[in-house]
């Protein structure tokens, strides 16, 4: 055994990569040697998800920050932001600093789907979307939001949020931590219609129960269900049966379809049973959706029934779910969109690449809530652990941890700290006390290291 702390680099500071710092620095296998952790994370803030996909109008789950916080404060555990895993530092250069390396960098981009009229203008994916709304310092800071009706194809918790978003008036989310140009954006919304779609019912949506009745919190929108979208076969009833949620899901679906409009002036509906197979276009832009009925076949998965409909829609915004980027030097599954691996090792061609691991929606998809990243983080711990034990990691060259300090500052990276991020904090919420608000979410990178000021030699070595 080292007379040294594991020296372990995570890459990717969201819930997935703090929840793998908080395994290591709880576990039994690790207390007799010690841990010191660095995060690495590509934006200049932390917590990944919590701050950049999760609708500004969910405090509930924003709260998680409150937990993550309590990890990233303990000592041991630093963070290292506005570093760019691939670019400001490759795989080789952690290798010669870490004794192992997790990469919990997550899922950003939108899955392809493979529909006419994909490319037209009007089309757009959830996850662009969600960047702009929250605040991304990489997406433009503008959003076309001309159509009055708009679809929305998808039938999870993101086709949700997109659909709120869009449903809601700007000034029931001026409560929130929305920056002034997404306000302003927002302003402009000529929506007034939103169409949700599923190809299948409402016992294989994948909505959970508390953002299905949040639809109905806002006195400006009616949430409609067509009475003849309430179906079930046999697979359906075993579904419910055998999933809490998934009954709550449909009971919640059923009570809208039987009730009356409430006569809000924005209309939400949730449509069942309808495939989507075409954005339809003219003159280069989206003027509608063409979709299949479909029928359940007695499993719960559904037919085309040969019957089309066209919706007339301005605009179409695929919610089908999340993909992973493809990582510098790293394996990657292109058709699952994970990183091959075994319970956490990664794997390359099959055999374990040393000292290499990953958790979270890269090793295991994006699929499930963000507390079951915690289940992902354990089982990827043990397995760096027992590695450990068994002398199978990685012998770095310069494992100190003022190594990758000096190795930044030689290549002239500004890179903000856990002290940064307090300060970032600190001003974000300076300016919502201004306008009576919790914060404000700075948008500019360069507005964001200006009020972390970038790492100072000090404040390591303190």
């Amino acid at each position: 055994m080292l007379d040294r702390p594991l020296r372990v680099a995570i890459v990717g500071a969201g819930p997935a990569g703090i929840y793998a710092a908080d395994a290591l620095m709880k576990s039994d296998k690790a207390k007799d040697r010690g841990v010191s952790i660095d995060l690495f994370e590509r934006m200049p803030a932390p917590f990944g998800l919590i701050r950049y996909g999760v609708a500004p109008d969910h405090p509930r789950i924003k709260g998680i920050i409150t937990a993550l916080h309590k990890v990233l404060d303990k000592p041991h555990i630093r963070l290292i932001g506005n570093v760019h895993y691939g670019s400001d530092i490759t795989l080789e250069e952690l290798r010669q600093m870490y004794d192992a390396v997790i990469f919990s960098t997550g899922a950003t981009d939108d899955r392809t789907m493979n529909l006419p009229g994909i490319d037209l203008d009007g089309s757009y994916g959830a996850a662009q979307f969600v960047a702009w709304y929250d605040g991304h310092p990489d997406f433009p800071r503008d959003w076309p939001l001309e159509a009055e009706k708009v679809a929305v194809i998808g039938v999870g918790n993101v086709a949700l949020d997109v659909a709120r978003v869009l449903a809601k008036t700007s000034d029931e989310l001026l409560a929130t931590e929305i920056p002034a140009n997404v306000y302003e954006g927002l302003s402009k919304n000529k929506a007034v219609e939103v169409h949700v779609f599923g190809r299948r019912g409402p016992a294989q949506a994948k909505f959970t129960p508390l953002e299905l009745k949040e639809l109905d919190h806002s006195p400006t929108i009616d949430v409609i269900v067509d009475p003849e979208d309430i179906h079930y076969d046999e697979g359906s009833t075993v579904a419910r049966r055998s999933s809490k949620i998934t009954d709550q899901v449909s009971t919640i679906i059923e009570q809208y379809a039987l009730r009356d409009p409430k006569g809000r002036p924005h209309k939400l509906f949730l449509h069942f049973f309808e495939s989507p197979v075409e954005i339809l276009g003219e003159d280069g832009k989206v003027v509608g959706l063409r979709t299949e009925r479909t029928e359940l076949d007695g499993t719960g998965n559904v037919s085309g029934t040969g019957k089309f409909t066209d919706w007339e829609l301005g605009s179409v915004y695929r919610a089908i779910g999340y993909l992973s980027d493809n990582l510098r030097q790293i394996p990657f599954d292109d058709q699952a969109g994970v990183i091959p691996n075994e319970a956490g090792r990664i794997l390359d061609r099959g055999e374990h690449m040393t000292g290499m691991y990953t958790t979270g929606w890269i090793k295991r998809g994006p699929v499930g809530l963000i507390g079951h990243t915690k289940g992902d983080a354990n089982e990827t711990v043990d397995c760096l652990l027992d590695d450990m034990l068994a002398g199978n990691l990685l012998d770095p060259s310069e494992p100190g941890e003022d190594s990758i300090v000096k190795f930044l500052e030689s290549k002239d990276i500004p890179f903000t700290t856990w002290d940064g991020w307090y300060r970032l904090d600190k001003h974000e919420r300076s300016l919502g006390a201004a306008t009576g608000r919790e914060r404000v979410k700075v948008v500019e990178r360069h507005e964001m290291l200006a009020a972390s000021e970038p790492h100072k030699v000090q404040e390591y070595n303190s």
